[in-house]
């Protein structure tokens, strides 16, 4: 809880709109979360047959670009910018 009043103390800073600060904040704790996930995540992909991981890799990797692509917009340094 306490993470979350600090990131939120820390948006405040950036935008003074709730709606945004909240978004934000959110955005932070989603990437947080995947972090942790993808961390428990990679020794189970060793322990995959090559044809698996190389599945398992070629599905995420399409929407891993998406979400990089989504942050660069964000930041203003998507294609279109």
């Amino acid at each position: 809880m306490e993470e979350i009043k600090e990131s939120l103390d820390k948006w405040n800073k950036v935008s003074r709109d709730e709606v945004v600060t909240e978004k934000l904040t959110s955005l932070q704790l989603h990437l947080r979360q995947l972090e942790r996930e993808v961390k428990e995540l990679s020794p189970l992909l060793e322990d995959m047959k090559p044809k698996q991981a190389k599945y398992a890799f070629k599905t995420l990797a399409t929407q891993s670009a998406a979400c990089i692509e989504a942050l660069l917009l964000l930041l203003g340094k998507g294609p279109f910018m």
